[in-house]
């Protein structure tokens, strides 16, 4: 029996969250098409005969702009040095740049953790160009001087090599018990789940309107006391914090429609995660410029 954990790093949007979701088997991490979706490292446990792999999915590494972008980088540098294995993330559709190589001149210097390549996103491309990227990863690992434990293409969209990729990992761990109970899928608290689902959804569709200035915060959450054992029903009221009042308009939408369409997805996604049904009564306020304030960011769990 071998346990231990993987810690999955890489530019912003390059299918970190995608990966973690498609080895854990379930939806732990929320997923965007915009970059810096991730805002807390998810543990998703992936559970096998021969082992219990832990993984650890960072936010994206990038050049802050602002305190909280410092803080999301210093997250991830601290999980880099507890892990066993990390794993660091190229897309087959995108050329290695100055990002990539500046994460992995820091991976370099992380002298324990086995590191393994892997190519995201290959449903995107055809073999040739596949090929090419997986080229081009080695090199850059001779370049630096890492030595890839293993250089592995896959798909999560398309569930390819997936299982492969797990079970490569769970041989780079060490030997030990299991480090948590059999089912258990992530230890992601509860109510932080239940604001990522919100964040999430409240982030599809505004691309180019808005930035990623949301945070969520789960106010309060209670059964309803009136309700019959055999019909439970859990309130949850959420808010919804944006920098300035313009985003405030984006994201209730006129006469209210835009908000009225989140809380009715993110209802439901939280309802599948509690296992009762949800009345989600949400909220948007505005906290301004709270991505680089120090108090506003403690308060909102950053």
């Amino acid at each position: 029996m071998r346990s231990g954990f993987a810690c999955i790093v890489g530019r912003p949007n390059v299918g970190k969250s995608t990966l973690t979701n498609a080895l854990v088997g379930q939806k732990v991490a929320i997923t965007s098409d915009r970059p810096q979706t991730t805002r807390h490292t998810i543990r998703g446990i992936v559970h096998r005969p021969e082992g219990q792999l832990i993984l650890v999915d960072t936010p994206g590494v990038h050049r802050p702009r602002t305190l909280l972008g410092e803080r999301l980088n210093a997250l991830v540098s601290d999980t880099w040095s507890e892990v066993d294995v990390i794993v660091m993330c190229f897309p087959a559709n995108e050329k290695i740049g100055p990002g990539d190589r500046f994460i992995a001149e820091q991976l370099a210097a992380v002298p324990r953790a086995r590191k393994v390549a892997v190519v995201t996103k290959t449903d995107t491309m055809d073999k040739q160009a596949i090929g090419e990227q997986l080229m081009a990863v080695h090199k850059l690992g001779i370049d630096l001087g890492i030595d890839w434990a293993e250089i592995v293409p896959t798909s999560a969209v398309k569930n390819d090599q997936v299982e492969l990729l797990s079970e490569l990992l769970i041989k780079m761990l060490p030997e030990g018990p299991a480090l948590y109970p059999d089912g258990e899928l992530t230890d992601e608290p509860e109510m932080v789940m239940m604001a990522e689902l919100i964040r999430e959804v409240a982030l599809e569709g505004v691309h180019d309107e808005l930035p990623h200035s949301i945070a969520v915060v789960i106010d309060e959450m209670a059964l309803r006391a009136d309700r019959p054992e055999d019909r439970p029903l859990m309130d949850v009221f959420a808010i919804i914090y944006v920098e300035r009042e313009s985003q405030k308009h984006i994201v209730i939408g006129r006469g209210g429609s835009r908000l009225k369409e989140v809380g009715i997805q993110a209802r439901e996604s939280i309802s599948k995660l509690l296992g009762v049904p949800v009345h989600l009564d949400l909220r948007v306020k505005i906290a301004k410029d709270w991505q680089r304030d120090p108090k506003q960011l403690s308060r909102l769990g950053f």
